[in-house]
């Protein structure tokens, strides 16, 4: 028998839902309006039952010079944000910290894994920061520790194209390896605490992270290479490794990772990372408002619903449930950080 969606809304109430990206930020929307624009605002995120958003910075993000001054420009961006790469990061975090001081209660930026277990036993939406690239500090290894204590718990080391720290999947880029800058970058996120996003690091690059002993390690979006789609998917290899280092991998909604525009192509990709890296290693990494189209059926963050409809035809509850957040929820548990630090 066919699932309803109220159905469906109603165990998204009770689960802890999480999806680990959304670019929403740069957009220099109100996200404490519900609004017909884009994928993702804090009222669209509590109707559908988004217990934990991470919300990612781009300060660069395109693979020509000047694409995003030009970009932050038409969005509206006071000038002084736009000065700079770091002066992007920090405008962008100071944006969230604000819409969560207006949002009365209801979000918070969080960043311990005790404050994320209270939001969700008192109804609060947790918002995680990343950063895409660290082309964001500017080459100053101590702005690591300024990001985090702003609040920023993941960063990926490079975007959509080669930067100082190192090699970018995007095509022609030449799979370049970490430079010693990123070496040094690297080291200062382990030592504070940060997690390593690895979904924009080239093969050279992303082995580079995999060999440091206690890096913490994930995918905030991503297609599976087994599953066919994309360019910068990830292999069953580099699958395992993260599984085994207690990371987890957000399946990306975006066709042009998938192999295809359909619901069930997201639930392919879902499956063969499952198969790969077991129950507790995949989650969802949708790519919201990140300038690609989503499937067909899936206008913003409000169509989720039938994402779970999908999953929950094959597999059982229990096990979706961990899909669709339970294991982001472990793994931000134990990753954000603890009270003391």
């Amino acid at each position: 028998m066919a699932l309803k969606t109220s159905d469906v809304l109603e165990l998204h109430q009770r689960w802890c839902i999480a999806d680990s990206h959304a670019d929403s930020l740069m957009w220099n929307r109100d996200l404490c309006e519900r609004s017909s624009e884009g994928h993702v605002d804090f009222p669209r995120l509590r109707e559908v039952g988004m217990k934990l958003q991470c919300f990612t910075i781009v300060t660069r993000g395109f693979p020509f010079i000047g694409g995003f001054e030009a970009f932050a420009v038409w969005r509206g961006w006071p000038r002084e944000a736009r000065e700079s790469e770091w002066t992007r990061a920090v405008w962008q975090v100071d944006r969230l910290a604000e819409f969560c001081r207006r949002s009365n209660g209801q979000v918070r930026i969080t960043i311990t894994g005790r404050a994320l277990e209270e939001n969700l036993a008192q109804g609060r939406l947790s918002a995680v920061l990343g950063i895409e690239g660290a082309h964001a500090i500017e080459g100053q290894v101590e702005r690591v520790a300024q990001l985090y204590e702003r609040g920023v718990r993941f960063m990926g080391l490079t975007h959509l194209s080669n930067n100082e720290a190192g090699g970018s999947s995007f095509p022609l880029m030449g799979n370049r390896p970490l430079s010693p800058l990123g070496h040094s970058v690297l080291e200062e996120m382990a030592r504070v605490g940060m997690s390593v996003d690895v979904a924009h690091a080239s093969e050279q690059t992303l082995e580079d992270i995999l060999a440091h002993p206690t890096a913490r390690i994930f995918s905030s979006h991503t297609g599976v290479r087994g599953a066919g789609g994309g360019w910068r998917n990830l292999s069953d290899e580099v699958l395992r490794r993260i599984a085994e280092r207690g990371g987890v991998v957000g399946i990306i909604l975006a066709p042009v990772y998938l192999g295809g525009d359909a619901i069930d192509d997201v639930v392919r990709h879902i499956e063969h990372a499952l198969g790969v890296m077991g129950e507790e290693g995949v989650g969802i990494g949708s790519d919201y408002d990140g300038m690609v189209a989503l499937p067909k059926g899936i206008r913003d963050v409000t169509d989720l619903p039938k994402l779970t409809e999908a999953l929950l035809r094959r597999h059982p509850e229990a096990l979706v449930e961990r899909i669709l957040g339970g294991n982001f929820r472990r793994y931000f548990r134990e990753t954000l950080g603890s009270d003391a630090g």
